[in-house]
């Protein structure tokens, strides 16, 4: 288990305010001095906790103290569906501010609709394409499309030089950077790993509306992913001990047993079980799977939506025999709480200092296959479950 943990944010630098500006016009935010180093902007839909100050310290800390870090609260009406209350939606705007100027923000940019959007709803959109009705986009259609809509107003808006994201929420950052690279935005997007709380469960505004017990049930999505892991892991290290010659390991397997050395001789037979197979996809979801399946029986029960291990570069389930960078994603509702979670593994072997990525790891490139790059760094250290996720949303 990987918990990142806040650091300190830098002192400000020389003639920044202590406080952030609250500006709500792209007119004032133009006129706003950028300070002497690069932008970086922190999307929210307000309703701020402590995954979004992560965000905020992760662009002050990539931004450095002369940068400025510019934090945007708008709730997006073209994000929600048919049965998502928008009016319903918390706004917070005291608090957030205050939760932004803790983290290191420099400016809040709280602009309201008419200022986003100064038409009327718009007439032209960003289409997320197919990577978009997959997954999270089959279960809330044309969702991605409001999102990378309002994306793009945003970037356009605040003009940054950095844009940060969590990776929790895996398949928005996909396809805000398929947008990026597709589109020509002059910004670097850069996922931000998962924060996690002490028991591993990812931390999201929803988490509150979890019972006890529903929280115990809830760990079941973070174990599941870690199980995943784990078993990969123990996979390849078994491989590893066969060093390839699975027959001569099911030789000493069949030896020691005949020697009623019977651990001995299933270690062996596990070593060259491994050898002999392939590890990878398969041995991954059948280990998600057997925590998940233990977990739908719980009282409450978890109730699973997907599991996918999909390519991270267009989110498609990836064959057994697939080598490279994949993400094992998943969602789940446990009473009206609806959490979504992932992780990303590796299978094959590792040919580049990209492949070794995994979240919290140190700063680094993921170069998904056939995508745009999204840099990783360090992660320093109330929504009904009908609302929104996300760091657009009240993930």
């Amino acid at each position: 288990m990987t918990t990142a943990t806040p650091g300190p944010h830098p002192a400000p630098a020389p003639g920044r305010a202590a406080v952030p500006q609250l500006l709500h016009t792209a007119a004032a935010l133009r006129s706003t001095a950028r300070g002497d180093g690069p932008r970086a902007v922190v999307m929210t839909m307000g309703a701020l906790h402590e995954g979004h100050a992560t965000l905020v310290r992760a662009a002050r800390e990539r931004v450095g103290p002369r940068g400025q870090v510019v934090v945007t609260v708008f709730v997006n009406p073209l994000q929600f569906g048919a049965g998502e209350d928008l009016d319903r939606y918390p706004r917070t705007l005291d608090a957030d501010v205050r939760v932004a100027a803790a983290a290191g923000a420099d400016v809040v940019f709280a602009p309201s609709v008419d200022e986003v959007y100064p038409g009327g709803e718009p007439q032209v959109r960003i289409a997320a394409g197919p990577m978009g009705t997959r997954l999270e986009g089959a279960s809330r259609p044309g969702h991605f499309d409001g999102v990378l809509t309002v994306v793009a107003k945003l970037l356009h808006l605040t003009g940054p030089d950095v844009a940060l994201f969590g990776e929790k929420d895996a398949q928005q950052l996909a396809v805000i950077t398929k947008m990026a690279a597709d589109l020509n935005f002059p910004v670097e997007i850069v996922g931000v790993p998962t924060v996690r709380e002490d028991d591993g469960l990812a931390r999201s505004s929803r988490n509150r509306y979890l019972s006890a017990a529903e929280r115990r049930t809830a760990l079941a999505l973070s174990t599941a992913l870690f199980a995943a892991r784990d078993r990969l892991t123990a996979e390849e290290a078994l491989r590893a001990r066969a060093g390839g010659d699975g027959p001569r390991s099911q030789r000493r397997s069949e030896a020691l047993a005949a020697l009623g050395e019977e651990r001995a001789a299933a270690d062996a037979h596990a070593v060259a079980r491994a050898a002999a197979g392939r590890p990878g996809p398969a041995v991954a979801r059948a280990a998600a799977h057997a925590v998940l399946t233990d977990a739908a029986h719980l009282e409450p029960p978890l109730e699973l939506d997907y599991l996918a291990l999909v390519d991270p570069s267009d989110f498609t389930e990836v064959p057994d025999g697939y080598e490279g960078e994949a993400v094992l994603a998943l969602a789940a509702r446990v009473g009206t709480t609806r959490l979504i979670d992932n992780i990303r593994l590796h299978f094959g072997p590792r040919t580049s200092p990209a492949d070794a990525h995994t979240p919290g790891a140190s700063q680094g490139t993921v170069r998904p296959r056939g995508g745009a790059a999204v840099t990783s760094p360090q992660a320093p250290g109330g929504a009904p479950s009908d609302e929104p996720q996300g760091p657009l949303g009240a993930s």
